[in-house]
């Protein structure tokens, strides 16, 4: 349809979108022309509809443009926001109509199906992301196909990657904090690690792919590049990419730009340059074309960070240079020792990040993201109270991964430290060890299980509980029950014995 010219066409467009229900809509323009409020000009009137929290910036552009259909995908997920488009597809923030949860949804462009490559890797990453489950990656929780639309469904991470921030120090000339970034780059590490620990290697680590969330946690993103080694069958790479060079040439390794078979330790010098580009405000070869920084990474150094900077601490720069090795063999060969050699930095207290680097949503999205909590009885609770079972904290033998991100989302004081784990703000030891083990993330049940050293605490009510009349009557009749019936076999067992005695 031609764009709207006038507010009556334009509330009509929105009433066939059914994006606001008629009631609420009815129920605002109603108080706003009480008030003698209600704008006149389709500008102002979207303006007021997105500050009442009816409308995303996103859908009211859509709207003035005369677009009122395909607001709901598969009938379950509405557009809210777009978030980004990539070479690989566009990406929208949605919400789930029936859950009522942001999720980032990934489509795949029309034209990327006119070549079999794409739509078989667009699959691949959803095979590849559904088989990852911690808290440094972004989980993928669907894949679907509506109509000509093949979409991934996403955890949507409510924060900005570390491109975008430190692009805003660099215009500002203002140098990102060397704590932070040992900090973010150590916890991309642990989520390196996991997928590394399932046979993947991510391909395309750069400072775009690195989401930081309003809590502090880094989220890897993007995994439409990852490619398993263990599974035989799954070799669209060979069969489509066998002369391409997948990955950002800024942050490419040397031996990726001459090879499409490369290991986990390309994702560590692609994490070192990504290191490199906290530090500098710069990718390490700026200038030139691709080709040229292709040969670069594989025949020059990047200009010293010292030469930018003086406030960054040596060690800090000798795991850098270990990162940015030339050679694989000279660099750190998993990306858990990465997270080990930074632990000095990464164990030092920082804020969560400020406001002003995350990004402002509207109204509608921010009631989306931040619902409103409300207390309830714990499911444990309803089922075994009545026996004296009480709740109690989860198991501290949970792993590494689980804890970064539990405690996380409560402060951001989490520190790293290899020789006696991870403590969080306050000085508590958080039982785990930064080893060359597993990072991969232990199932949370909903119902916490019990921690205590007595197998018989929560089975037997302890002294100073007490049953309830209920309990205790049915035990007395499951007792009487039990005695009727040994009495009946053994009176049955008496009468059999005396009947062979009687028949000699």
């Amino acid at each position: 349809m031609p764009p709207p010219t006038n507010v009556a066409e334009f509330l009509d467009l929105l009433r066939r979108s059914q994006l606001v229900a008629e009631t609420r809509l009815d129920a605002v323009l109603q108080r706003h022309r009480q008030n003698g409020t209600l704008p006149q000009q389709i500008d102002p009137l979207a303006n007021l509809l997105i500050r009442e929290g009816l409308l995303t910036y996103f859908q009211a552009r859509q709207l003035k443009l005369g677009r009122y259909k395909r607001f709901t995908i598969a009938g379950k997920y509405k557009l809210l926001e777009l978030i980004g488009v990539g070479g690989m597809g566009a990406v929208y923030l949605c919400e789930h109509v029936l859950m009522h949860r942001l999720v980032a949804l990934k489509v795949l462009p029309l034209e990327k199906l006119t070549d079999p490559s794409h739509e078989e890797r667009f699959y691949r990453e959803a095979r590849a992301v559904a088989a990852l489950d911690h808290p440094n990656i972004v989980r993928a929780y669907d894949i679907d196909r509506y109509e000509q639309l093949h979409f991934l469904v996403m955890e949507y991470v409510d924060g900005t990657s570390l491109q975008e921030i430190v692009s805003r120090y660099v215009l500002e000339k203002r140098w990102f904090d060397p704590i932070r970034a040992a900090h973010y780059i150590a916890q991309a590490a642990l989520g390196l690690q996991h997928g590394h620990e399932l046979g993947m290697v991510h391909r395309d680590i750069k400072p775009g792919n690195l989401l930081l969330d309003r809590h502090g946690v880094i989220k890897v993103l993007d995994m439409g590049l990852a490619r398993f080694f263990n599974k035989q069958q799954d070799c669209v790479t060979e069969k489509y990419d066998d002369k391409c060079v997948l990955g950002t040439a800024d942050y490419l390794a040397p031996e990726q730009a001459v090879s499409n078979i490369v290991d986990i330790r390309a994702d560590i010098y692609a994490l070192g340059c990504t290191f490199y580009f906290l530090l500098t405000g710069q990718s390490p070869f700026p200038e030139g074309t691709v080709a040229a920084k292709l040969v670069a990474h594989q025949t020059r150094q990047p200009q010293p960070v010292e030469s930018f900077r003086k406030d960054v601490p040596p060690d800090m720069l000798k795991v850098l240079r270990v990162m940015m090795a030339k050679n694989p063999a000279d660099r750190f060969q998993q990306p858990i020792e990465v997270a080990e050699a930074l632990a000095e930095w990464a164990q030092q207290r920082i804020d969560p990040p400020p406001a002003s680097e995350m990004p402002v949503h509207c109204p509608l999205v921010r009631a989306l993201a931040t619902p409103p909590t409300t207390s309830s009885t714990p499911l444990a609770r309803l089922l075994f109270n009545h026996f004296g079972r009480s709740v109690r904290a989860h198991s501290q033998q949970t792993t590494a991964t689980v804890q970064l991100a539990s405690t996380a989302c409560s402060s951001s004081m989490v520190t790293l430290n290899p020789a006696k784990g991870v403590t969080d703000s306050s000085g508590r030891e958080i039982g785990i060890s930064l080893g060359l083990g597993s990072t991969t993330q232990t199932s949370i049940a909903p119902t916490l299980p019990i921690n205590s050293p007595d197998p018989f605490i929560g089975i037997i009510p302890q002294q100073n509980m007490k049953f309830s009349p209920y309990c205790s009557s049915t035990c007395v009749m499951w007792l009487l029950l039990a005695a009727i019936l040994a009495l009946i076999i053994a009176a049955v067992i008496a009468a059999f014995f005396l009947g062979r005695l009687y028949t000699k």
